[in-house]
């Protein structure tokens, strides 16, 4: 069954995922006519399933009951201590049952879930707190005790509830024990669709993160348009394959492993929230370890691995690789970063019976966009595959035109599930969303079967293992070392990682730079995984263009040249 046809036999009038047309911001778009009207609304739908096991963690289990009554007992008492609708909620911790139990907590009463990046330091914490004016902030004590050292947490006036204390304390957090009002049923309020329901912290090109942030009706676009479109994978897959199920050993569960962190898109909501809405048990990892992935591939039976291709390189190079059962695995993929055509036919012969997966989202499109998967993977395996039913995707040219299949532009979104903006930030906001279009900063092209390639970058950001980093803001911590008289920031290539940090610096006169030196004051302004890993001091100026820009792309072609070289 082609996709075209697929897609219109699962969005057809009286399906699930019936499409209608519907004014959102001034536009007419294509919306799920079934969609549930807010997150608290997907929520509920895990009421009924009180005694299903829905979390794994070490050697914890929750089910979906003990998840629920933990969020309803925080939200009264996030209520209790006066937070209210639209207010801000920080989400500060690694991958925990907690994590989740705050994020339903939070939306539970209409605020503001607020996810932060859990590597960055008390400066980037603190500067996260303030910019989106949080009113409380949920942390574990690693976290906790980061913001802590940092003056300016302590004097924001920001409660702190603390999660995972172990009995410690952390000056300014009350342990969450004493804020749950076990039983109590959190306040009835109403939330609209078109409410703020988040907000992700991105990298940009400008300095400081930028909150994006989307409304209820945003995020569950983007939850229901990943469940259509496995639905039309398994449509195209049963018809093609033909129907077995009458003979054999029955399905295994569908079953996600957590493996990527909660405050990214992705782990957030196809993952995490997919797995709430469709009642499916999930398993969290407490960190990154391949071999213990395969442990618990084997153990709990996982069927989907969702991650970025850093990590299914480290499944297949793990030593132990062989010695684990992976054939509970259908997909094996995620999105992040391009993953290379060897590593697509890797996954594909490594796996018994794994398909390799790609999707191309943002966090401004709440991870939803393009997917490529089994055989159109392998086919087309530089391809991040075809737009799907409530997106719009287009080649667009510097005025906004639409470019013809083929030619080469940036690449542009328009949805339901599509960003409202940046928080405070407007200038920000009209530069990235034109017309209802919003502007990746991805350079590419749309082949003559919808296929879409990303070929480069508009923006300066570098994308190391998923993670987006900001060469700007990278650049502006480069300046405060007081050696440092030019600097540039770009990335060059890693199997890996993708992508790594590397910059080149030009030191003041009658000074000398060690790339050592250089890391340690950046460390103490920004999370590791944005230090470079590549420093290379010139003897000379950085080269600059006419109107005296650093010529960043000819800097990098002259370090890739280099390390080629070698």
């Amino acid at each position: 069954m082609t996709y075209d046809d697929a897609t219109a036999e699962v969005t057809g009038p009286g399906s699930r995922f019936e499409l209608i047309d519907a004014e959102i911001g001034g536009q007419t778009l294509r919306v799920f006519a079934h969609l549930p009207s807010t997150l608290a609304a997907v929520i509920d739908l895990a009421r009924g399933r009180a005694d299903d096991l829905f979390l794994i963690y070490e050697d914890e289990e929750w089910t979906f009951g003990d998840v629920i009554d933990m969020a309803d007992a925080l939200a009264s008492g996030l209520a209790g201590i006066g937070v209210d609708r639209g207010d801000r909620v920080v989400i500060a911790s690694r991958n925990y049952p907690d994590w989740i139990v705050a994020f339903f907590a939070t939306l539970s009463i209409g605020a503001v879930a607020v996810p932060v990046n859990a590597w960055w330091t008390a400066e980037e914490l603190s500067y996260g707190i303030a910019d989106c004016g949080a009113t409380v902030v949920v942390a574990d004590v690693e976290r906790a005790q980061r913001m802590a050292s940092d003056p300016a947490f302590g004097s924001s006036g920001v409660g702190g509830v603390l999660v995972r204390s172990g009995g410690r304390s952390v000056p300014g957090f009350t342990a969450i024990e004493d804020l749950l009002t076990v039983g109590g049923a959190p306040p009835a309020v109403e939330v609209l669709p078109d409410a703020d329901a988040t907000i992700l912290y991105t990298s940009g090109t400008t300095g400081h993160p930028k909150g994006a942030v989307s409304t209820h009706r945003a995020v569950t676009s983007a939850l229901w348009g990943f469940s259509c479109r496995a639905a039309i994978d398994r449509l195209r897959r049963d018809t093609d394959d033909g129907d077995d199920s009458d003979g054999g050993a029955p399905p295994i569960p569908p079953c996600f492993i957590l493996t990527v962190p909660l405050f990214h898109a992705t782990g957030l909501i196809p993952v995490m929230l997919g797995s709430a809405a469709a009642g499916l048990k999930l398993v969290m990892m407490h960190k990154w370890d391949p071999r213990r992935a395969l442990e618990l591939i084997e153990r709990e039976q996982v069927t989907n691995f969702v991650g970025v291709p850093t990590m299914a390189w480290d499944l297949l190079e793990c030593p132990d690789f062989d010695r684990f059962d992976t054939s509970s695995l259908l997909a094996i993929g995620g999105g992040g970063a391009a993953a290379p055509p060897r590593l697509v036919k890797r996954v594909a012969a490594g796996f018994p019976g794994g398909r390799p997966t790609i999707g191309y989202g943002m966090t401004e499109t709440n991870a939803y966009g393009p997917q490529n998967n089994g055989d159109d993977y392998l086919q087309r395996p530089t391809s991040c595959g075809r737009s799907t039913p409530i997106l719009d995707v287009a080649i667009l040219d510097e005025g906004g035109d639409h470019l013809p299949a083929g030619e080469v532009g940036e690449i542009g979104f328009r949805g339901p599930n599509v960003i409202r903006g940046y928080w405070n930030d407007p200038e920000a906001t009209e530069a990235a969303i034109v017309d209802g279009w919003l502007r990746s900063g991805d350079i590419g092209h749309i082949d003559a079967d919808g296929f879409v390639y990303v070929e480069d970058r508009a923006k300066d950001i570098v994308i190391r293992g998923g993670e987006n980093i900001g060469c700007t803001e990278v650049e502006s911590a480069l300046y405060e070392h007081p050696a440092v008289h030019e600097a540039v920031v770009f990335g060059v290539p890693h199997e890996r990682l993708g992508e790594e940090v590397a910059a080149a610096v030009f030191p003041r006169a009658g000074h000398t730079i060690a790339a050592d030196d250089v890391r340690s004051v950046l460390r103490e302004h920004l999370a590791p995984f944005k230090v470079p890993s590549i420093i290379v001091v010139r003897d000379e100026p950085l080269p600059r263009n006419a109107s005296g820009k650093i010529m960043r792309r000819t800097v990098r072609d002259e370090v890739v040249a280099t390390r080629s070289a070698r």
